[in-house]
């Protein structure tokens, strides 16, 4: 019997609903008996009952417990671990959140973890990317073990919020390590859309040319109703923070609109917006390797055109 757990990723009481419910998609791909949701917090019962209306979940399982106020991998992987028994396959969402925990959970339950799965095969066949993204490899897993996958969220839809699932309060008698606590979180804020669930971002690059012309970015973005993100080149320039970057070693995102404006086009930054609907790309270089991705390109002078787009935007 094929079964999927799914480690439900939540901050400050809000369920992240994308990443959730991007997994439960890639866990349909599976066509399995069941998929049931697992909530780990100090008082999961708002975050349950939001996580019950994913369309697709079976059960959503509530597990209170003071130790699960900060999302510490060392101390919600035992606990996963222990529900995980009854399930062939525990998913978890490819994000900052998942690459933590799941490793855990699957060294707890002595097998490989499938990372990133971007499309599903079979129950034990997926395909994930390699080498930043140039290449896709088949991975089998083990027939005879249980299933420990990240799942790259990007690469699917997000299921619908009509769902009614049951929700089960669920008390787990587990030893938890002591040797992790809880020091501080330090997170960007922003009034803007999060970069990994809007569904349109602008993005600088270094030939925006100082922090003080990157408000030129700032401004567009505010026009479409846009998050803001950044190349690694501006984000190294010291032009933007660090959780703006997109690409291979930034975020990963799949937005429907992804305008990139004086970004050159490095594979690391192709490889993180790959699944984006529509690319929009200006450059005033033409042999930019952006362009080569973009399905609309402007040639030009980024401070000429984009005072004419904003124009044009009303």
């Amino acid at each position: 019997m094929t079964s999927v757990l799914i480690v439900a990723e939540h901050l400050n009481g809000q369920l992240n609903v994308s990443a959730t419910a991007k997994t439960v998609t890639a866990a349909r791909a599976l066509s399995p008996q069941k998929i049931d949701v697992i909530v780990l917090a100090a008082a999961p019962q708002a975050i349950a009952a939001e996580a019950a209306k994913i369309e697709g979940v079976h059960e959503v399982l509530s597990v209170a417990n003071p130790a699960n106020a900060h999302p510490l991998a060392q101390v919600l992987a035992p606990q996963i671990a222990k529900v995980a028994a009854d399930y062939s396959h525990v998913f978890g969402p490819s994000t900052t959140f998942g690459k933590d925990v799941m490793p855990c959970v699957a060294a707890l339950l002595g097998v490989a973890q499938v990372s990133d799965v971007m499309s599903v095969d079979g129950t034990h066949q997926f395909k994930r990317p390699i080498y930043a993204g140039n290449a896709i490899i088949s991975v089998t897993a083990p027939a005879d073990q249980k299933v420990v996958a990240t799942v790259r969220v990007a690469s699917w839809s997000a299921a619908a919020s009509n769902g009614n699932a049951s929700v089960r309060e669920v008390s787990l008698d587990v030893a938890l390590p002591l040797h992790t606590r809880f020091v501080d979180l330090a997170a960007g804020k922003s009034d803007r859309p999060d970069l990994q669930s809007a569904a349109r971002v602008v993005s600088g690059g270094r030939g925006v040319g100082s922090e003080e012309n990157f408000k030129i970015i700032y401004h567009l973005a505010d026009k479409l109703g846009a998050g803001v993100g950044a190349s690694r080149a501006a984000v190294d320039a010291g032009f933007c923070p660090n959780e703006m970057q997109v690409g291979q070693t930034g975020k990963i995102i799949a937005p429907e609109l992804y305008v990139a404006i004086g970004i050159s086009g490095a594979i690391q930054h192709l490889t993180g917006i790959k699944d984006a609907g529509t690319i929009v790309a200006i450059n005033k270089d033409a042999d930019a390797p952006i362009f080569e991705v973009a399905d609309i390109g402007l040639v030009g002078d980024l401070f000429t055109l984009l005072p004419e787009i904003e124009k044009a935007l009303g």
